[in-house]
């Protein structure tokens, strides 16, 4: 007889990079890094790491020479394809096109797409502006999931579209979408669906092929893969019409001073030189992944996910944000507010005085948070295969000290931006602070 044992989350399902790290504190201490922001970079499993020094002994150009070394990347590269393919069960034939994250696959597909794409209003800006030029439509999510499913219908019978596009599971409450339903829902009226599987792909199993998915982007630093890779899988039609993404040596079969013939298939849209390291890492970490128990993977997000909602609710003025009443199986994302608490200064005292990493701001969202009614910055606590429940009770009993005692440093805010009056953490020598102001873009938000 087989006995099942109900899996506790006290250990890491995966070694991940990072683990031990000590950071120093305000008052001169050192403590463990607790890493709750797996949403925006997860990190590196170990044995991700490891593949990656081992690689770099053999890395060169991929499909542009004869020597041992460009010839064993180019196997690995090519390989790296039928890895992702098979990790997200894509339809035999559909292209994995390799891109440097997410964001820049769907730039790819809407590029490509030959009609109007209908978004919902609950998209990461990554699933928002990349259609603005491309026949967008952004439709109002209901109240419910079913609401939000009989809408879709409505407007696709009300004016057809080639694409619905949808997040798999929120960056925001970690909520996930019906994607059987809405493809049924899409597929019915003709219409294809393409999903930003950003933060579905590191915590659910996908299955392109039963799912219904015709597009799938995501990125490998978030799949607990370093180095900038991201993938697009997704039916070849449209793909080998579309223009280039980039144009550039690899993406054509010849060329003259007046006309060239560009390739079909994953080449047409890779040119340059691409990120061979990013992608043989994103590769083996998918390849660990799969070799999860799927049981224990889901228990260990469900419990830590619980455990942190749990004692949220125990503290007043904490107000967790959720998109719909009927949604099920939610992602290890959480985000949150404290009544009265400035969520950027507190997100600074956890970082400067408990050595916890969580996220600040509207999470690259605002189309969503202001549908949550969440006119400032909100905290975001994410969580994967590396955490554990003492991560999350680290966090609660962070907060409880906060708002029992209130912070132990001098902070000073500006514009919105807190720091602290004086900062006498260490740096290492390659991330010192810079004698002038410098502007850091990026989602500030």
């Amino acid at each position: 007889m087989t006995t099942i044992t109900q899996h506790r989350p006290t250990q890491p399902l995966l070694p991940v990079t990072g683990a031990e790290l000590m950071v120093p504190l305000l008052d001169g201490s050192t403590t463990r890094y607790v890493n709750l922001d797996y949403a925006a970079s997860s990190p590196a499993l170990s044995s991700v790491a490891a593949h990656v020094g081992e690689a770099l002994g053999l890395y060169a150009s991929v499909h542009r020479g004869a020597g041992y070394a460009s010839d064993i990347s180019t196997t690995a590269y090519e390989n790296a394809r039928d890895t992702v393919a098979r990790f997200v069960g894509a339809r035999p034939g559909n292209p994995v096109i390799f891109t440097r994250n997410t964001t820049d696959s769907l730039n790819l597909l809407a590029s490509a797409v030959p009609g109007d794409t209908v978004v919902l209003d609950i998209e990461h800006h990554a699933n928002l502006l990349p259609w603005q030029e491309h026949g967008r439509r952004v439709l109002p999510a209901g109240n419910t999931i079913e609401e939000t499913l009989g809408l879709l219908a409505a407007e696709l019978d009300r004016a057809p579209a080639a694409l619905v596009a949808v997040t798999g599971a929120s960056n925001v409450t970690g909520e996930t979408l019906p994607l059987r339903r809405i493809a049924d829902i899409a597929h019915r009226r003709g219409t294809r669906l393409a999903v930003d599987g950003a933060q579905l792909v590191p915590h659910r199993r996908v299955n392109m092929r039963e799912q219904g998915i015709d597009y799938l982007a995501f990125s490998g630093h978030k799949t607990y893969a370093p180095f900038g890779a991201g993938v697009l899988v997704g039916r070849r039609d449209w793909l080998d019409r579309a223009a280039p993404y980039l144009r550039g040596g690899g993406a054509v079969t010849t060329v003259g001073t007046a006309s060239e013939v560009w390739r079909t298939g994953p080449s047409r849209h890779e040119g340059g030189s691409p990120n061979v390291l990013g992608v043989l890492a994103l590769a083996r970490a998918v390849d660990e992944l799969a070799q999860l128990n799927t049981r224990d993977w889901y228990a260990h997000e469900a419990q830590l996910r619980g455990a942190l909602v749990a004692g949220l609710l125990r503290i007043p003025q904490a107000r967790i944000h959720h998109i719909f009443p009927d949604s099920e199986a939610p992602v290890g994302v959480v985000s949150f507010v404290l009544d009265g608490v400035d969520s950027r200064h507190l997100a600074l005292v956890l970082a400067a005085e408990y050595g916890i990493g969580v996220r600040d701001g509207k999470f690259c969202a605002h189309p969503l948070l202001e549908r949550l009614q969440q006119q400032g910055p909100a905290l975001r606590a994410s969580f994967g295969v590396g955490s554990t429940m003492e991560d999350v009770t680290a966090l609660l009993e962070a907060i409880t000290a906060y708002l029992e005692h209130g912070p132990r440093g001098s902070y000073t805010e500006a514009d919105g931006v807190w720091s602290l009056v004086a900062d006498p953490r260490p740096r290492p020598d390659w991330a010192q602070l810079p004698n002038e102001d410098r502007e850091y873009l990026g989602c500030a938000g």
